[in-house]
């Protein structure tokens, strides 16, 4: 039987927790036999459906330059599921989400693809929606999206979802909202950035706002600094033709870590909905600061010059740390840190809210530092949130000493309900819900307060592998520290 087969599938289960399911859909997934759709994207649908969390009439248009037919991107799919896919490919799930699959080569033009979508349209229901996802380099969306208008396929019942990064610079961003909205209205448009889709992140919300112990204290009267710091062990690999024209400012701070500070920083927004909380996120991005490049540290890990595929002088930036104000009420006089970097000592995702410290000293044995009175978020799955204080030592005498209370999803919740990342970011797009994406006008806005430090960077500092970058960015945040592993982790604790 064919791939692209109408017959009849087997019913899967209600969504997980209530959720809302999709209406039909036929997914046209562009670069659909790339490294993205192969770890994430062809599990990230497979777990979905598994989940009860897409519709029961949907089908996967794959396309992209490799010349396979229907069998063969069959055949694709289910090595990437029996490498990536995070459940168990039993041979009914198989059967059912392999009867789903269609691919029609790029060389095969427009036309093709908009007859193969036709005919998946007619399989599943003629008032079913589309949903085009971009898993593709950026220098190739332009021409994607004149082909689905040339194919008709942008009409209003149609969604679709970009990757990183939008643009390279503020003049980029521009032209490619432009030719995007040329085809589809704002609405319609999904910049994913996959970080706003984790659940520790979206629990930052839920404590701040669903609590009335957080939300009083979340401003420049207690809290003194805020650090979002996301290194990683890995190298640049064999990306160095992607990263040596992008580096790790435009490739992480401009797509995720600016995106997170404005979700942190935002004020309380007036529902729980796409719109107020886009508004909100907007207001933040208006209010940072044009970042200056004196605030900004580039590093470059040693050995990155010797990388396959890099110039032999690479000014590419490999680390980056940047100091970043907010000029309004509620942060103004708080210095935000953000770093990240390829070839570190530890991989981590962690926000870390630093408090001012008590305005005397009231205890005999009392030392103030930075970091007795800490709150964690750790957001690499499944996440934790910790809070650092001082309490009395045990005994009799007046004596403190460093604690810690852990909150760790694993022991609270039951996560084999939870879903990756881009698992709900793509659930999300299918039903509409643009809470955890960006606005052309947030693009826009992060491109432009980064002008400065793109027309003028500064110095390459090298760093050795395996550390925590070059010195210059612990000078950038003294008199502060960047948070340590040995003081974050949460190994041991209970």
């Amino acid at each position: 039987m064919s791939s692209s087969s109408s017959a009849t599938l087997p019913t899967v289960p209600g969504g997980i927790g209530g959720a809302a399911i999709p209406d039909p859909h036929v997914i046209v997934l562009f670069g659909a036999t790339g490294d993205l759709a192969a770890r994430k994207l062809l599990p990230g649908f497979f777990h979905l459906e598994g989940a009860g969390l897409l519709p029961e009439a949907y089908r996967i248009v794959g396309t992209s330059i490799d010349n396979i037919d229907d069998d063969g991107f069959v055949e694709h799919t289910r090595k990437a599921l029996d490498e990536f896919a995070r459940t168990e490919v039993t041979d009914e799930a198989w059967e059912r989400f392999a009867a789903r699959l269609s691919y029609v080569p790029e060389s095969a033009g427009a036309g093709a693809l908009a007859n193969a979508v036709s005919r998946a349209r007619q399989d599943i229901g003629a008032e079913s929606r589309l949903l085009h996802y971009l898993a593709v380099p950026p220098s190739a969306f332009e021409s994607i999206i004149d082909a689905v208008e040339e194919g008709g396929l942008n009409g209003p019942d149609s969604r679709v979802i970009l990757e990183k990064p939008f643009g390279h610079d503020y003049e980029s961003a521009v032209e490619l909202n432009e030719a995007l909205h040329r085809a589809f209205d704002d609405s319609q448009i999904f910049r994913i950035d996959h970080f706003l889709g984790k659940e520790a992140v979206q629990n930052i919300l839920a404590l701040r706002f669903a609590n009335g112990l957080y939300e009083p204290l979340w401003n420049r009267h207690n809290i003194e600094f805020v650090q979002i710091d996301v290194p990683e062990t890995l190298s640049i690999g064999h990306r160095a033709g992607f990263y040596e024209g992008t580096g790790a400012y435009r490739d992480m701070v401009v797509t995720h870590l600016l995106q997170l500070l404005s979700y942190i920083a935002m004020e309380p927004p007036a529902a729980l909905s796409a719109k107020a909380l886009r508004e909100e996120k907007n207001k933040v991005m208006q209010a940072f600061r044009t970042i200056d490049p004196a605030r900004v540290v580039r590093g470059q890990y040693e050995g990155y010059l010797d990388e396959p595929g890099v110039a032999p002088e690479s000014q590419t930036e490999t680390f980056v740390a940047v100091e970043v104000e907010i000029d309004n009420w509620r942060w103004a006089g708080v210095p935000f840190y953000l770093r990240t970097g390829k070839c570190m000592a530890e991989s981590r995702h962690m926000v870390v809210l630093d408090f001012h410290e008590p305005p005397m000293r009231m205890f005999p044995n009392e030392v103030q530092h930075q970091g007795a009175n800490q709150l964690v978020f750790e957001l690499t799955e499944p996440g934790s949130i910790t809070a650092d204080f001082q309490a009395k030592v045990p005994g009799p005498t007046m004596e403190l000493g460093a604690a810690r209370m852990v909150f760790r999803y694993e022991q609270s919740f039951q996560t084999d309900r939870q879903l990756e990342a881009y698992e709900r970011l793509i659930h999300d797009a299918m039903l509409g819900d643009g809470t955890l994406f960006t606005s052309a006008e947030g693009i826009e806005r992060l491109w432009a307060i980064s002008a400065d430090v793109l027309g003028h960077p500064g110095p390459i500092h090298t760093y050795p592998q395996g550390s925590w970058g070059p010195q210059a960015a612990q000078d950038l945040v003294s008199p502060y520290r960047w948070r340590l592993p040995e003081a974050g982790s949460t190994d041991g604790d209970s």
